[in-house]
């Protein structure tokens, strides 16, 4: 039981570290691009305060908002 436990912290860590470069990627992205948040939520197909809670690191983006944030930025890389 404390192995699984000390497994699921692990993970648990390992996800909000990858998830906490991911949006400071994207707000790389948008900064370097002059892309207001209002704009970035448009291409994100998500309102303006989901973007906005994001970057101020109050929520994460789930799984398919996280697939589109991956979509945008290897787009842009091209």
């Amino acid at each position: 039981m404390l192995i699984q436990r000390k497994l699921d912290m692990c993970i648990n860590m390992l996800y909000y570290e990858t998830m906490d470069k991911l949006l400071k990627e994207l707000e790389e992205y948008r900064l370097d691009n002059r892309i207001t948040q209002m704009k970035l939520a448009d291409m994100l197909g998500v309102a303006f305060i989901t973007v906005s809670r994001w970057l101020n690191g109050h929520t994460k983006p789930n799984k398919i908002q996280t697939h589109h944030i991956k979509k945008l930025l290897t787009q842009k890389k091209k």
